[in-house]
């Protein structure tokens, strides 16, 4: 079956690339980026929809979530790709520290205002997390935002624990409504990513010549989200799971288990959104 498939961060690394190769499968997909010129430029290859969306502005979330609502009866699939890591604690206009609004609060935003179309078309929505989820994350409810305790590793490695928790909770609240959600580490990817951090460990890691060599390709990364795109939840993969290399991980930070901690950040999220 042609599915309806949203993507965000589709402007460039394995968000195009996972569109691009979904296209080649026949489905209609709808690409979401950040920069005008590159969402134009992959969306005009494969002939797809497109939208432009600044996650560090929720008020431009909102504007994306009543447009697709309004142009897409039906999404069959809702990957949440999109995402950074950045060099200093920087404020959105919203309020909100950058990396927690742009890799948590904006998707949760967005899954929350699809969500009558997401249950009526019996969706699967993706979140692309990370391995940092396990090295670098370490949540406290009371300060999400990092006043305290910033790093660029941990405000990244917490907004990834924060994609599978969402994850988690998002199963267990609506799988019984028909949603499926799963997250998905893409491995390590030569792409843009980092490049404004100002952490040394992903610098040496996707800036340096040499790391470089030993990083996947953005098609190589975007073969888990393509596969969780077409294939059926609950036969092919666990709904609510966490996977790497096409398979559940048990090695995975503990406080992703925690289904109290899961409960506790969508509530807190939906406060922090006037939701």
């Amino acid at each position: 079956m042609n599915k309806t498939i949203v993507i965000t961060g589709a402007s460039d690394g394995i968000g195009a690339a996972a569109a691009t190769q979904l296209h080649r499968c026949g489905h209609r997909i709808v690409i979401v980026g950040r920069s005008e010129e590159k969402t134009r430029r992959v969306a005009s290859a494969i002939a797809a929809d497109r939208f432009t969306a600044d996650f560090g502005d929720l008020g431009s979330v909102r504007a994306l979530a009543a447009t697709l609502t309004d142009r897409y009866p039906r999404i069959d699939v809702l990957a949440n790709n999109a995402g950074g890591v950045f060099g200093t604690r920087d404020k959105t206009a919203d309020g909100h520290e950058k990396t927690f609004q742009v890799n948590h609060l904006a998707p949760f935003l967005l899954t929350s205002l699809l969500m009558p179309t997401l249950v009526s078309s019996s969706a699967t929505v993706i979140q692309t997390a990370s391995v940092a989820a396990r090295l670098y994350g370490k949540i406290d409810p009371s300060d999400l935002e990092n006043d305290s305790r910033y790093s660029a590793n941990k405000a990244y490695g917490d907004s990834k624990l924060e994609n599978i928790l969402f994850t988690k909770e998002l199963d267990r609240r609506y799988r019984a409504q028909g949603i499926s959600a799963v997250a998905f580490h893409p491995g390590f990817i030569r792409s843009g990513f980092a490049a404004d951090t100002t952490s040394f460990g992903m610098k040496l890691v996707y800036s340096n010549p040499i790391g470089r060599r030993f990083l996947s390709t953005a098609e190589q990364g975007a073969d888990q989200l393509v596969w969780l795109a077409q294939s059926a939840p609950g036969t092919d993969w666990q709904q609510g799971a966490y996977y790497e290399k096409r398979q559940v991980t048990t090695r995975i930070n503990p406080q992703a288990n925690d289904a109290g901690l899961a409960r506790e950040l969508w509530d807190h999220s939906l406060a922090i959104l006037g939701m």
